[in-house]
């Protein structure tokens, strides 16, 4: 595919659309030649605090939900670092024309300088906001408009479960705990 391409599925509900993100989250990115570098560095970094916490609530016996939200952050942001670490040096340019896989040449970035590729585009409800809404008043309305990759959709499911159950997670008494379980081990009388 080229850079913009699309394949719409079940009426347009579902689009594959090619597009590359520079940055982070929502298309923003550090400014420069270094931006990139030191985004790149700081993504590695982050996964390996994520990987050795992940490690840590496994050693700890932590709740099996607990376990998979980390364990979907971090297997996103790996995939996404991948992504980004190596998609600019196997492959060329796809603006206005399909990428070239391996070209002669290398590709059109450098390790660590790459983009990611995003590709899932669910645009949900179209419309327009009604005329006395503020600020926004007969604009253009789409709902969901972000394009997407698996690794982004594992983080944010991650996330959200971390959002939803984090008191679950992380709000027990480690004291409590070892005194429940302590309990539960005890021969009924």
């Amino acid at each position: 595919m080229f850079l913009g391409q699309e394949y719409e599925f079940l009426g347009g509900l579902f689009i594959l659309h090619f597009t590359e993100n520079n940055g982070m989250a929502f298309g923003m990115e550090l400014a420069g030649e270094y931006g990139k570098l030191f985004l790149s560095v700081f993504r590695i970094a982050a996964v390996a605090g994520i990987g050795w916490y992940l490690y840590t609530l496994i050693k700890t016996n932590a709740p099996a939900l607990a376990i998979i939200s980390i364990a979907l952050v971090f297997s996103g942001a790996i995939g996404n670092i991948i992504d980004s670490a190596f998609y600019g040096m196997i492959f060329t340019e796809s603006y206005g024309e399909i990428a070239k896989v391996f070209p002669p040449e290398g590709g059109y970035a450098t390790f660590l300088h790459g983009r990611v590729v995003d590709m899932l585009y669910f645009p949900i409800i179209e419309g327009h906001f009604p005329s006395w809404f503020p600020l926004w008043a007969n604009e253009h309305f789409l709902f969901f408009r972000p394009v997407f990759n698996i690794s982004d959709a594992a983080i944010t499911c991650g996330v959200a479960l971390i959002l939803l159950f984090q008191r679950k997670f992380f709000m027990s008494n480690p004291a409590e705990t070892a005194v429940q379980k302590a309990e539960e081990n005890q021969p009924q009388a």
